[in-house]
């Protein structure tokens, strides 16, 4: 890893691209990191940061887990990211905003492929492409591939889930596993619905607490506070919010075997990997368990194949994963570092 420019997290980073447009009030950021297996694939997200150079982190951060995803996946796809500014938190994008990022996206000349995330919708993403065509994840007919992600992701973290279980529980059944899901927005409430219908026992938190309430008497399950639910008494901790939550103080705080979750960048530093490992804690690499969505809309992009190809591609999170935890067992190595070399070795990268 090479660092520069003053960021911690910038990796040989193809290009960091910034953009305004004083018409809409556009700010945004593009980061490349690699194009190494095809165009660098990635959701864009609207968020609301407390300085430009935060923003820029969680580019660089993001577009560098999206390479390392794409690659696990078997996508032909590198990696990218896009984020644009909110000026406040809860604002909405504006039309001509979404505009001004179509244009940016197009400007790159094919170098990022942007589709949905934090913050935009499919709607969205039709704005977006009525200034360029390098955007997937657009509304599709029944049984193709594309159109929101958030159901796919949520599917592949649920078989990712059913698979650090039964490495870290010895249970191949989730009746009564204890599961604490942090966040529960389209990913994280996907997931909990069918863990649910397995028979697991849910508890429930998000930063806005009518939604884990509404979904706790929907599922019969019980809540939680956003800042305690990593530490409650479970057996699995599946965070499926914002990332950088598994730190110092969380990790030597859990109570749960096994984390297994769909956000993006859930270790605040490398070394949390290692602190992960050393309690003995199962750990599922957040860009191996949450591809479903890229799988889902990387296939659209690429014209290679249908929903039931999707399906089957996502299918095989489980066998990566394992994959992961053998190596780590075989060699010591914290899992957070086996994904990271399997992919790096992926993109050319070792």
């Amino acid at each position: 890893m090479t660092t520069g420019w003053g960021f911690p997290d910038f990796d040989d980073h193809e290009g960091v691209h910034l953009f305004t447009d004083p018409a809409s009030g556009l700010q945004a950021v593009i980061a490349v990191h690699s194009t190494a297996l095809g165009p660098a694939a990635g959701g864009v997200r609207f968020w609301h940061y407390a300085d430009s150079d935060r923003a820029i982190t969680d580019a660089l951060r993001l577009s560098r887990g999206m390479s390392f995803k794409n690659a696990m996946a078997g996508l032909e796809l590198g990696g990218g990211k896009g984020v644009v500014l909110a000026d406040k938190p809860g604002a909405a994008i504006s039309h001509a905003q979404l505009e001004a990022f179509g244009r940016a996206v197009e400007s790159l000349g094919g170098r990022y492929v942007t589709a949905e995330d934090v913050g935009m919708s499919e709607a969205s993403m039709k704005v977006i492409a009525g200034q360029t065509k390098y955007v997937s994840g657009l509304p599709v007919t029944s049984g193709a591939a594309g159109g929101d992600p958030g159901p796919y992701t949520a599917h592949g973290v649920y078989l990712g889930v059913k698979a650090a279980a039964k490495r870290g529980l010895g249970t191949d059944d989730m009746k009564g596993v204890r599961v604490a899901i942090q966040g529960v927005g389209s990913v994280g409430g996907g997931l909990a619905r069918l863990l649910a219908r397995d028979g697991a026992d849910l508890t429930l938190a998000d930063v806005n607490a009518a939604k884990p309430e509404a979904l706790a008497a929907e599922l019969g399950a019980k809540t939680a506070a956003a800042d305690e639910i990593l530490t409650i008494d479970t057996d699995l901790v599946s965070p499926n919010a914002l990332g950088a939550i598994l730190d110092e103080a969380t990790i030597g705080q859990l109570k749960a075997k096994v984390v297994a979750g769909g956000a993006n960048n859930q270790l605040a530093v490398r070394d949390d990997g290692r602190r992960v490992h050393e309690r003995g804690i199962v750990y599922a690499p957040d860009y191996v368990i949450n591809a479903g969505g890229i799988i889902n809309v990387g296939l659209e992009y690429l014209g290679q194949g249908d929903e039931a190809e999707v399906m089957a591609r996502i299918a095989r999170i489980p066998d990566r994963l394992n994959e992961v935890w053998d190596e780590s067992e075989a060699t010591g190595r914290p899992a957070s570092e086996v994904a990271d070399g399997i992919a790096r070795r992926l993109i050319g990268r070792a």
